[in-house]
């Protein structure tokens, strides 16, 4: 595994953005997309269909950009099915692995803003509203989501090392580390 003081080795051609809800990682891959001339796949807006229903030809979807030679998207629904379709294809994996305090408002500053604006999100979706926020299901919940899964990738990590051993896996801890570790690959 690589931290941020390391460079990569090759400039890849298929990315995957890990971390929690809120971390940043769709920004991530916007900002790799224009680094490195790659096609951004926003993996949300081929899952979440009208009125939030997810959409049957998700996995269809995620199979055929896989198959692409070049593409960077953020590393989500695994439970769903994408580790055996992304992960074999990926090359690199960059793991936002940023303190709670940061995710955290990250997540609120963005739901909120999504939500004041009526922003337009995958297929006509709008948030949910702020009043979700304080909804007992975490299906529902964004910031019980958030909670629920913030260890998430700090369990799975060693498994996708042994399990995908051609992955190069960058673990960026903080914002600064993140911004740093850009500026080095150019």
């Amino acid at each position: 595994m690589l931290s941020s003081a390391d460079l990569l080795p090759f400039r890849p051609d298929r990315v995957l953005i890990a971390g929690v809800t809120g971390s940043g990682k769709t920004t991530l891959a916007r900002r790799v997309e224009d680094r490195w001339g790659l096609r951004h796949i926003e993996i949300d807006g081929l899952f979440h269909g009208p009125d939030w229903t997810p959409r049957p030809s998700f996995l269809d979807d995620v199979r055929t950009f896989a198959g692409e030679d070049r593409w960077v998207t953020e590393w989500q629904y695994t439970s769903k099915g994408t580790d055996d379709i992304l992960a074999p294809r990926a090359q690199v994996v960059l793991w936002l692995d940023y303190p709670y305090r940061v995710v955290r408002t990250r997540l609120i500053r963005r739901t909120a803003s999504r939500q004041l604006l009526r922003t337009r999100l995958w297929n006509g979706n709008t948030e949910r509203g702020l009043l979700s926020m304080f909804r007992r299901d975490p299906e529902e919940n964004i910031l019980l989501w958030q909670t629920r899964t913030l260890r998430k990738w700090s369990e799975r990590m060693p498994v996708v090392e042994e399990r995908f051993p051609h992955l190069t896996i960058v673990r960026l801890r903080n914002p600064r580390e993140t911004e740093r570790w850009l500026r080095a690959q150019a």
